[in-house]
C-alpha cells in the first residue's frame, strides 16, 4: 500500500512540474512601448510574446481617448509566431489603448492591455 501511496505522490509531483514548465504567454515588449509617450504614431503596431502564439486565434483592439474602436487588420501568419503585428491607421494627437487577447501555448486564453499617447 505504502508503495502505491509513493508511486501516486511521484507521479503527481511530476506533472505538476510538467505544468509549471509551460508558461501562459506573456507580453515582453510592445511598439509603441506600454505607458510610453511618442512623437509621431509609428506605421505599426507590434507585440511580442515570450512564446508562440496562435494568430488566426488572437485579436488586437485599438481604442481612443473617447473608447472608440479603431480598425486594425492582424494579418493571418506572416512574421515570427511570437508576435502580433498590425498597420495602424492615421491616428491623431491624443490618449490609446491597445487590447489583446492570445492563445498560449498551454492551451489557455491570456489578455491584457496597456496605453500609449502621441504628442500634440
Amino acid at each position: 500500500m505504502t508503495r502505491l501511496v509513493a508511486t501516486l505522490v511521484v507521479s503527481a509531483l511530476g506533472l505538476g512540474w510538467a505544468a509549471a514548465a509551460v508558461p501562459h504567454s506573456l507580453l515582453l515588449e510592445s511598439t509603441p512601448t506600454a505607458d510610453s509617450t511618442v512623437a509621431a504614431a509609428p506605421p505599426t503596431l507590434s507585440l511580442r510574446f515570450n512564446n508562440r502564439v496562435e494568430k488566426p486565434l488572437s485579436r488586437l483592439r485599438l481604442l481612443n481617448a473617447r473608447g472608440e474602436s479603431l480598425s486594425l487588420a492582424l494579418p493571418a501568419s506572416p512574421g515570427p509566431a511570437d508576435r502580433l503585428t498590425a498597420a495602424l491607421p492615421s491616428l491623431a494627437p491624443g490618449a490609446y489603448r491597445v487590447e489583446w487577447q492570445v492563445l498560449s501555448t498551454d492551451g489557455h486564453v491570456v489578455s491584457g492591455r496597456f496605453t500609449f499617447r502621441i504628442a500634440p
